[in-house]
Parts: C-alpha cells; structure tokens; sequence
C-alpha cells in the first residue's frame, strides 16, 4: 500500500493507476490525481480560471449589493441597516442565482472533488465542510426562490452571497498556496535534462551519432571541446580539463588523461577525447543522484496542514451541532422555520472563511516581505519546520565561498617584482581558458598591468603553460610541470606547503628556467560568510560545513567562517546520506546549497535553503530560496520564518476560537443566516489585518545583537 502523491490517499498498489518518473512508478487513486500530477502547471491553470470565476461573481455581487445600499441611502437621506432593497423578490433572487450558480459548480468544484474523497476515505478535511456550508447556503436559497411554498412562514430570505463569498475566499487561499509549490515535481526533470540528447560513437570503424539511451556499455565514444560526455567512462585517448561543476560542485575544471574516469553530463573544456562508456542508463553517477532526490522526496511526508487535522474533528461536531440544532427547534420548540434558520447560521458561522486564508493570508505577507529582501518561501510547510531547526549544514563552493577562483598572494623569490611577475605570469596564462588562469589575467587588469608581447603560446593540460613573452620564456605551472622540465622546486617548498594548508593553489612562475615567484589562487570566502555563522550560533543552531574537496582545505575555510565541524571528501551521492544521519540524531536540518550535487542533499534535509545564482535544480530542490548571493540572508530568512509562522498560528486560533465561539449563539437562535454571513467575512477581515501586520516586521538576522555593520 502506498500514499497517493496529490491527495494523499491510500492506494493498492496492484490495483491502483500509475506513473513512471525517473525510472520509479507513482500510484494514484484516480485518473485526475495522475493528471494533476503529470501536468501540474496545466492543473494550476485550470484553478486560476475557477479563481478568477469565484471572484468576479463575489466582486459581482458586491457592486450591486453596494450600489442598492446606496441608492437606498441616497433615497432616504440616513444611513441605515437596509436586509433587503424594495425590488421584487424573484427578480433580485434571479439576478442573484444567475451569477452565483457558476461560482457555486465551477469555482467550487475542487472544494466537492476534495470533499468526496474525504468521505471515501471516511475522514475529514477543510473541503468536505466548505462543501457542505455553501451547498447548504446555496440549496436553501435555490428552495426559497423557486419553491417558496416549501418554507413555512412569512419572511423568506436567499443567501447566495454566502456561498460565493466563502467559495472565492477559500478558492483564492488555495490558489495562492498551489502557486507557490507549482513546481513541486520539476527537479527531476531538470535533473533528466542535463546529459546531452546525443552521442557520437564509433561503431563498426565508422563515426555515427546515436540518441543516448542507445549508448551501451563498451561503446567508444569521441567528445569534442565544448561538448557534454554522455555517459560514464574512462579516457582511452587524448587529454583535456573537464568542467565537473554541475555534477561534483568545485568550480576547478579537472585535468584528465587516459586511464582516468569521467562522468556523464561533465563538460569537455578543451581537448578531444576517446572514452569508453562504462555506466549506462541507471547506473550512472547523474541517474544516481537522481534516484537519491526522488527517494528523500518521497521518503520525507508532507506537514499535514493544521487546519486539515483540526477540521478532522470540527467538522463532523459542526454537522452534529447543526443536526441537534434544528431536531431541538423543530420537534421540542415546534418551530421548523426558527430550527431550519438556526440550521443555515450553525452551518455558516461554522464554516471558518478565515480558516481558509489564515495561513495564505499570513504567507503572502511573509513571502512578500522577503522577497523585498531577496528571500523567497515556498510553502507553509517550511515555515512551520525552520522555527524547529537545530543543525544547518553549509557547502563550501558558491555558498560559502565565492566559487570562482582569485588572486590571493604574489611572492617574488627573485629579480622580479610583485608587478613584474603578474606582468610575465598574467602574458603568459592570457593565452590560457583555465579558470585559474583567468584569474591571474583578471588580477593584471585590476593592478592595470599591461600585456606585452606573446609568442608560442601552448598550454599543457594538467600541468599550466609555456610562452615567449617579450622574448624571454615562461613557464607558469604545478610541480608536475617544474619536474617536467627540470626545474627544482626544494628551496621553495615549505612556501608551496604553506599556501596549500591554507587551500590555495600555487602557481610558480619562471622566467628563463629560473623560479621567479609564486602566485596563488584560491576560492574566497563571501565577506558574510563569517558574519552569517556568528549571526546563526547565536540563534543557537549549530553549523557544519559539508564539501567533496579535500580534508585540509575544508578545513582552513571552516577555520575562516568560524565552522567547528567539517565533513570532506564527500561524493555527491553521499551528501544526502550525511544529511540522514545528522537526522538520524533527532536533529532537525537545514541544507544550504547552490549546485546540482547539492540536489539531493537539498531534498534530503528537513529545510532546504538554495542560494539563488546556483543551478535551477538546486533551486527546485530548495525550499527556502536566497535570491542573493549574500549568506546573511540564511538567519534572516530563519527569523522572518519565525516571525511568519507565529502569525499563521495565531490567526488559525482566531478563526477557529471565533467560530467556534459563535456556534452556541447560532446555535440559540440570536445569530440568524444574515448576521452569520457578516460575522464570518468580519473574521476574515480580522485574520487579512492581524496578517498585514507583518509588513511591519523589520527583516534582521540579528546584526545589531553582534555588533556587526551589515
């Protein structure tokens, strides 16, 4: 047995209808819960329409329901409560039912579909007694206008505004949260998107492309610079850097040469290559990081709305409320007008309108104001899970680092100055595409050093490059270049040590086979990286840095931002397994993240925070997005969590509490249809307005506490 992915609802997985995502199946209970789920943005477009019909049926009846008010008023020069105006009956209730009915079936239908599965389901929810007001509103009203001999007594009054009203209230909260999560089911299929549509491979001594899912293990395949590897394998000829970015997260290409593996989906920067395909369809590295966010996405159960589990009960004690209400009226007070009455205002004041927008009303506002600021929440549900969390887990490139390489030190060991060896190195590696060249050409122009005369450039994959500049020969390289050509690297090495224990990378410089300097290059930290890990331990929440680069450079970052525990050396496929465990621990955990190798760490973790300059799928596995690249929004985005979801919970008390509170006067008699209707829109207003006092909440991530200057 299995949980339906829409609606939640138990399914035989023998009997039930399915889907195939990513290789997995997903069983629904009906043919519209699988196309809700297949077509999500078709879906929410199909609720706009009834939204918008809702709505211009409600605001409908609000212009002509003012404008007889006014005209009445007008006519008598007072202001007065006026129930009804002095037109016939039939021809205002007409004009009434005319513009309510299709609010009533077409705005209203999800509200019945909802309501029907949780009668099947023998449960009860939000739409099940949203049905029942509004179609007790409605009938009632349909009864008095066209069968009024029906209803005993003199007075007969329609309340079709009460049935449109609640409808578009409701319907537009629904539509306001269903927008939010629209694209609850994208990253998979950004993930499937990645790996190049086509390969070219060699078969039968000739040269064909093929469709990728034709690609089989052993295949030869011939990958040009510029161009995506297919699958995963192992280099059999050529040499090149490989961009692993999207896969792996570090934003240094990687030097490969036969005999090396690479992986699906990475791209080829610069040399051709031959490489024979090892891992196919579900076996490779990206079909497995696939598999790991589709298993925490499953795996990790929705927060139940609150007003769901509360209306489990209320519901089926507001139906007993009403029922006894109108049996006492009837048959002990002899009165079936009075109990009928009473029956209709149980219903309707019972009918919590505020419930329905409590938390969207709230979420807007919140959502809102972060936005203003650069933070963007997806859903109620992470609200409701950040004011719990104890743990927030960091990647190191692109979220706490800048993820693109700089100029940290210039250390002339020779004739040279500082500003010479950037002129000879920064010529040289202008030739050069490699990120840690453009680096030091970046730091030239910043120092506005000028390039002289390059010739014979040639740069050597793995190792750095060699020119003539202004005559004169360069070498800007690695050890593995020096000792190439016979370069001795001894009197420099505890230099070398040194900077690589700070994570940097080393560039010598050599002018004329003579060691000249060492440039290095590192990953910088975000100036508010710091800043946002004092900022959270002062929350009390506990930061950990988690990163597949090695253990000593992680290290001396974490040193850096003020991190005390590291995890390094992490397959990306690993992140959501070191995820699991910290949760394993009763930790509640927040992943902070930017690229596709976060993905499944993001899905994973109990909030998932995407740093919004990453990729779009770490952004759809987010649940909380940082559309800036400043770190200090993590704390703020914490606190303004905090601040939104204390006024959901205090506005889901109030719609309840003042409901609730008006069911015994409805239920006596002194409440009748009319004032119920307007008691219910006033606790809606009441909800709107305790939520738009949030706007006034200042977004801080607690600064001024630490004394820093933001």
């Amino acid at each position: 047995m299995v949980k339906d992915p829409v609606c939640g609802m138990i399914v035989n997985e023998k009997t039930g209808l399915y889907s195939e995502l990513g290789g997995r199946k997903f069983y629904f209970c009906s043919p519209v819960c699988q196309h809700t789920f297949e077509q999500p943005e078709k879906e929410l477009a199909k609720m706009k329409k009834r939204m918008y019909v809702a709505a211009s049926g409600a605001l409908a009846l609000a212009i002509i329901r003012a404008a007889l008010y006014l005209s009445v008023a007008a006519g008598a020069m007072v202001v007065s409560w006026v129930p009804f105006p002095e037109i016939p009956f039939l021809s205002y209730g007409m004009l009434l039912f005319i513009i309510v009915t299709p609010v009533q079936f077409i705005g209203g239908w999800s509200f019945y579909v909802g309501g029907y599965h949780a009668i099947k389901s023998r449960t009860a929810n939000m739409d099940l007694l949203i049905s029942i007001g509004t179609l007790t509103a409605y009938l009632y009203s349909t009864v008095v206008l066209f069968f009024p001999q029906a209803i005993p007594g003199e007075e007969k009054f329609v309340y079709f505004e009460v049935s449109a009203v609640i409808i578009a209230f409701v319907l537009l909260g629904k539509y306001m949260e269903e927008a939010i999560k629209k694209k609850s089911s994208a990253a998979v299929r950004k993930l499937l998107d990645l790996s190049p549509a086509m390969a070219r491979v060699i078969r039968d001594g000739s040269e064909i492309e093929i469709p990728l899912n034709q690609v089989i293990k052993g295949d030869i395949m011939i990958v040009k610079p510029g161009e995506k590897i297919p699958t995963d394998g192992i280099i059999i000829d050529g040499e090149s850097s490989v961009d692993e970015k999207m896969i792996t997260g570090e934003s240094l290409p990687v030097g490969k040469k036969s005999g090396d593996q690479v992986i699906g989906a990475t791209l080829n920067k610069q040399g051709l290559l031959k490489i024979k395909a090892t891992k196919v369809g579900q076996d490779t590295a990206l079909s497995q990081i696939i598999h790991v966010v589709e298993q925490a996405q499953s795996s990790t159960a929705k927060v139940q709305r609150m007003a769901d589990s509360i209306a489990a009960k209320f519901v089926p004690a507001v139906v007993s409320v009403s029922i006894v209400t109108f049996l006492v009226w009837y048959f002990v007070m002899g009165n079936f007008v009075s109990g009928l009455l009473a029956f209709v205002a149980v219903m309707i004041i019972a009918c919590p309108c505020a419930l329905g927008v409590a938390t969207p009303a709230a979420l807007m506002v919140g959502v809102g104001k972060g936005a203003e600021s650069g933070i963007l929440i997806r859903g109620a549900e992470y609200l409701e899970r950040s004011q719990k969390i104890t743990t927030i887990v960091f990647d190191k490139t692109g979220t706490l680092t800048k993820g693109e390489p700089e100029v940290t030190d210039i250390i002339p060991l020779g004739t040279l100055s500082g500003k010479q060896l950037i002129e000879f190195g920064g010529t040289a590696e202008s030739g050069s595409e490699h990120p840690i060249a453009q680096a030091i050409v970046k730091k030239a122009k910043q120092m506005e050093i000028p390039f002289t005369n390059l010739k014979d450039f040639e740069s050597l994959n793995g190792l750095g490059v060699k020119a003539l500049v202004n005559g004169r020969l360069v070498y800007g390289g690695n050890r593995k270049m020096m000792k190439k050509f016979e370069i001795s690297t001894e009197n420099i090495e505890q230099k070398m040590t040194l900077l690589e224990s700070e994570g940097k990378t080393a560039i010598m410089i050599t002018v004329d086979n003579k060691i000249e300097g060492i440039i290095a290059v590192a990953d910088s930290l975000k100036e508010s990286s710091p800043m946002a890990i004092a900022a959270l331990k002062d929350l009390g929440i506990e930061c950990i840095m988690i990163t597949g680069d090695n253990e000593k450079t992680a290290k001396e970052i974490a040193r850096q931002v003020g991190i005390q525990k590291v995890i390094a050396n992490v397959l990306p496929s690993e992140k959501a397994a070191e995820i699991k465990k910290l949760q394993s621990e009763g930790k509640v955990v927040a992943m902070v993240g930017d690229g596709i190798n976060d993905a499944p760490a993001l899905a994973q973790a109990d909030i998932g925070m995407a740093i919004g300059s990453g990729s779009d799928i770490a952004k759809e596995t987010g649940g909380i997005i940082l559309i800036k690249d400043d770190i200090m929004d993590v704390p703020r985005a914490i606190r303004l969590s905090r601040a939104t979801m204390k006024k959901i919970k205090q506005n889901l008390f109030w719609a309840f509490a003042y409901n609730s509170g008006a069911i015994p006067i409805a239920a006596i008699g002194l409440l009748n249809p009319i004032l119920a209707a307007a008691a219910m829109a006033l606790s809606s207003i009441s909800v709107i307005a305790n939520s738009s006092m949030l706007r006034q909440y200042k977004i801080t991530s607690g600064e001024e506490k630490l004394g820093i200057q933001n």
